[in-house]
């Protein structure tokens, strides 16, 4: 009877064993799906089934939250209300700069951007972004949780190249914005403009840790010899590009540089101002350098592309397909985006937001810093697995250019009057990113960061301000840079980056 009831113990506990070893089998399955792996972590939790309909219904809902310097501001986050409550969106929707919990789970300040239109002609509503309205101080001070933050990128290599110093340097410009007519847009050449002081051309950044060679075109061209830049992104990644095309011809006419735009299907189609960017080959070195304008970085399919009204898909998880048609031929890419992530930009672009082949359901996914980040993250995560079958390819996501509106946004007064160099400040001393968002989607991965986000923040002299075209109608460029200017530093870094 004993020896019965202990094999009966047996198979009762090994039943037991049996049932609960599948309870945890099924408990510990997940079937996620392939939009949760590119998410950032912190916007995770937010897939759910709610369905939302992205309508001028959605609207800018302030609340209070920390700067970048410790202390309370104002804060915009896209959020649904209910129809009863409706805001229409204008232009006068703006930036703001807010701490919101960067992917490795500190506080990081991020910009948020909202809409604003631009002089330049050909593209709707070109953005003006990034404000920051910090106090003259003498440094960008490290965040008070630097030692529990990870080495950026830069440091990782030996130098981070964003922590350093602005210096006088009389060798300054190193082009001139009277001649370089061939490159460089007449809208940025504040040398053809009416702006009488230009202290802004006569500095150089640098490094804390490391020293920057100076600049020659000549030799960049060698280094480059055989190869492809390519430059993608908005209208401040088209400041970069023009600025890179002054840089290495000195500011120079050169009448054998070739136009190879329809290599690259960079051709004017008709009815369109201007091609979708610009390619130029140096048969000398056999260099080129290009252009391409794509200000969201990822996919737009039209719903009905019968219909010249129709609304676009935004594929927010799909990379631009201008990069997966050419990347085999480019050696080195940089990326930009930031500045059409706002609602007024969406609905004039008539832009749907779209991830997995589907309509975004989710609303928080859907706000515009979660489906900018989702995009960033997702092109970069692209970008890095593509490295591994192009292994010559070196790659860089750049970080957010700084705006400087004060005194109002750029409709109501606001102005970016300032000529006296480096009244914020001639230092940054932080090192982390002021970018954490485009610093968490690079970590990790083998995209390289080209950090110009707080060193260009010092240097509110150095925009467009009341002498563009708009000047006029009173609006100010507080977004785009005089030319020479702060983009040629962002090329110097990028030189000493490759």
């Amino acid at each position: 009877m004993k020896s019965g009831n202990s094999h009966k113990g047996i198979k009762i506990s090994v039943t037991i064993i049996a049932l609960v070893s599948v309870a945890l089998i099924l408990l510990l399955w997940e079937k996620t799906p392939l939009i949760s792996s590119l998410i950032p972590p912190e916007t995770l939790d937010v897939i759910s089934t709610e369905t939302v309909k992205l309508t001028p219904d959605t609207h800018l809902k302030e609340y209070k939250q920390l700067s970048p310097n410790g202390h309370q501001s104002t804060v915009n986050t896209l959020e649904h209300q209910p129809v009863a409550e409706t805001v229409k969106l204008t232009p006068d929707t703006h930036l703001k700069e807010y701490k919101q919990l960067s992917p490795n789970g500190h506080q990081s300040s991020v910009n948020t951007l909202e809409h604003q239109p631009v002089a330049e002609a050909g593209h709707v509503h070109d953005v003006h972004s990034v404000n920051s309205s910090r106090s003259p101080t003498n440094s960008l001070e490290p965040r008070k949780d630097n030692k529990d933050l990870p080495k950026s990128p830069a440091q990782e290599t030996g130098c981070n190249y964003a922590k350093g110093k602005w210096v006088a340097d009389k060798k300054r410009p190193l082009y001139s914005g009277f001649q370089c007519k061939q490159w460089l847009s007449s809208m940025w050449a504040c040398r053809l403009m009416q702006r009488k002081d230009f202290s802004y051309e006569s500095f150089r950044w640098q490094p804390k840790d490391c020293d920057m060679l100076e600049f020659k075109g000549s030799e960049f061209l060698k280094r480059m010899q055989g190869k492809t830049i390519a430059l993608v992104g908005d209208s401040l990644g088209r400041q970069q590009f023009q600025s890179l095309m002054c840089m290495v011809t000195g500011g120079k006419e050169n009448s054998e540089v070739e136009d190879v735009g329809s290599e690259y299907g960079l051709v004017q189609e008709p009815g369109a101002k201007r091609p979708a960017g610009w390619a130029y080959r140096f048969p000398s070195t056999n260099t080129t350098i290009l252009y391409y304008w794509s200000a969201s970085l990822c996919e737009l399919e039209p719903l009905n592309p019968t219909d010249p009204a129709t609304n676009y898909a935004m594929h927010l998880d799909r990379p631009v397909p201008f990069l997966k048609y050419y990347l085999h031929k480019l050696d080195v890419v940089v990326l930009n985006t930031g500045h059409h992530w706002n609602r007024g930009k969406f609905n004039a672009n008539r832009w749907v937001v779209y991830a997995s082949g589907k309509p975004v359901k989710d609303r928080k996914l859907a706000m515009m810093m979660n489906a900018k980040n989702l995009t960033v993250y997702s092109v970069v995560k692209w970008l890095d697995s593509q490295l591994l079958q192009y292994p010559h390819l070196k790659a860089f996501f750049r970080t957010i250019s700084p705006r400087h509106f004060v005194n109002g946004e750029w409709n109501t007064g606001g102005s970016c009057d300032n000529t006296t160099p480096l009244t914020a400040g001639s230092e940054v001393l932080q090192d982390g990113s002021f970018d954490p968002g485009a610093e968490g989607a690079v970590k990790g991965t083998k995209v390289k960061l080209l950090d110009i986000t707080a060193l260009s923040e010092l240097r509110n002299e150095g925009h467009i301000s009341k002498y563009g075209s708009k000047v006029n109608t009173g609006v100010q460029d507080c977004l785009h840079w005089c030319l020479p200017g702060i983009p040629d530093t962002w090329n110097e870094i990028l030189s000493a980056q490759l």
